[in-house]
């Protein structure tokens, strides 16, 4: 499970758009889930465009199941819009507040077009919701 920027923050950052919990809570909530489910499940976070770019070039490598908060990357970044488009196992886009119904600069994703598939609006259950469709999907 790959992070963008700011979600280090979680908890602190916007409440009333991405909620109170932690994102070392979320971290906690993500490995339990996926232990549930029979998957392990690394969980990163970067404000750094290149190391995410880096990661993901690691996942298409190591044919590596990735699901992809990219944060604000996910209207600009071409970069990591490209190494998505390399990948070689299921990419899941997901976002925890819904980008349609947000700032208009918002509405577009860069990256939705290479993934798999997009989850958004659904909170912290984004990244539950994902984790169960990679059961699926891979």
């Amino acid at each position: 499970m790959l992070n963008g920027p700011n979600l280090g923050r979680l908890g602190s950052r916007e409440p009333d758009v991405y909620g109170a919990t932690t994102f070392a809570d979320l971290v906690a909530d993500c490995e339990k889930t996926g232990a549930e489910l029979g998957l392990e499940v690394e969980v990163r976070q970067t404000d750094d465009e290149a190391e995410l770019v880096g990661w993901l070039h690691e996942a298409a490598d190591t044919k590596t199941p990735v699901v992809l908060n990219p944060a604000a990357f996910t209207h600009y970044s071409y970069a990591l819009r490209d190494a998505c488009a390399q990948r070689t196992a299921p990419l899941i886009e997901i976002h925890i507040s819904n980008p349609a119904a947000r700032e208009e600069f918002r509405h577009t994703s860069v990256v939705a077009a290479v993934a798999t598939g997009t989850i958004a609006g659904f909170g912290l259950d984004s990244y539950r919701l994902a984790l169960r469709a990679l059961t699926t999907l891979s």
